[in-house]
């Protein structure tokens, strides 16, 4: 097989959730260019026309799907619209989250709550929806998103770190219990990354001093460095991987 061929996703349709920005409108153009056509979830469709748009120029069909991640009406309602817009899902980029920084013993339960609803439950609701549709197709890939500080701690980021751990987890047992139907599971832990969500500390001149002088690459990445993963694992190149987290962080989880 042409190795070409491996990473060729014409004629496969990949649902990204939280679309709109950041990590997820990388992810989102980076399957275009591959082939893929896209059905695009964020919390408003006005949030997706600039991504929709890039896609649309980039030769493929766009659908946008936008609803909560952590309402299962809604997760039911945007996964069905994805599926009959296209009649089938073949990919499922879970990306969609947030992040409320605080100390421990400073985090409200709102706050908490709100980060375990978007970023762990939101998940499993999208994940369960979509496998659903993948069991009768025999076949999908789904890749999670977690992170980094799902594998280790960081100050000031409890309800993150908890839930990108949970990603991590459930990511495992997905794996276990859907790869008989054809269906491969798995988990991308970026480490940190230049976004929207990341802005405030990535300008701290100071923080990124002590963080990057810890991180063997001693940079910090882009949302576009990780087109090539995510273009891999949702491809025939990763058809015998499942259960895996596939870290791509400078080296910042080695220390």
């Amino acid at each position: 097989m042409a190795i070409n061929h491996l990473f060729d996703l014409k004629g496969k349709v990949a649902l990204v959730t939280g679309a709109s920005r950041g990590l997820g409108k990388a992810m989102a153009l980076a399957l275009a260019e591959a082939g893929a056509d896209l059905a695009l979830n964020a919390r408003t469709a006005d949030s997706l026309k600039q991504v929709s748009e890039e896609v649309q120029r980039l030769g493929r069909k766009v659908a946008l799907v936008p609803g909560d991640v952590s309402d299962e009406t809604q997760v039911a309602e945007f996964v069905k619209a994805a599926h009959q817009q296209f009649g089938k899902i073949d990919i499922l980029i879970n990306n969609a989250g947030v992040w409320e920084g605080t100390y421990f013993l400073r985090i409200s339960k709102a706050d908490w709550d709100k980060v375990m609803q978007v970023n762990l439950t939101g998940a499993f609701l999208v994940a369960k929806a979509v496998a659903r549709v993948m069991l009768k197709q025999h076949s999908g890939k789904i890749i999670n998103i977690s992170s980094v500080l799902g594998m280790r701690g960081a100050l000031q980021a409890v309800a993150y770190c908890v839930a990108k751990a949970g990603i991590i987890q459930m990511t495992r047992v997905m794996a276990m219990e859907l790869g008989s139907a054809g269906i491969q599971v798995n988990c991308l832990a970026p480490g940190l990354i230049a976004t929207d969500m990341t802005r405030e500390y990535t300008e701290d001149k100071e923080a990124m001093k002590g963080y990057l002088s810890k991180v063997p690459l001693r940079r910090f990445g882009q949302p576009e460095e990780l087109a090539g993963a995510v273009v891999f694992l949702a491809s025939k190149a990763s058809d015998l991987m499942t259960g895996s987290v596939l870290v791509i962080d400078g080296g910042e989880s080695l220390v």
